[in-house]
């Protein structure tokens, strides 16, 4: 496992996925912690994105392939 910041591995920083990996000892927690902590805010380079979805339920009377 890694001991400090410079060891961190950083596949194992994935927002997604780091939980997993400090259950299962292969990510230290406080090092995660302390790496999160050294990212920068980069808030104002987002930009707001708005969608629409339509509602789409396959059924037998609408198949997705007309076979």
């Amino acid at each position: 496992m890694a001991s400090s910041m410079s060891e961190i591995d950083l596949r194992y920083t994935d927002k997604r996925t780091a939980e997993r990996y400090i259950k299962q000892g292969l990510l230290d927690e406080k090092a995660y912690e302390k790496h999160i902590k050294t990212l920068p805010d980069v808030t104002e380079n987002s930009v707001r994105v708005q969608a629409e979805a339509e509602e789409y339920i396959l059924d037998d009377e609408h198949p997705e392939v007309d076979e």
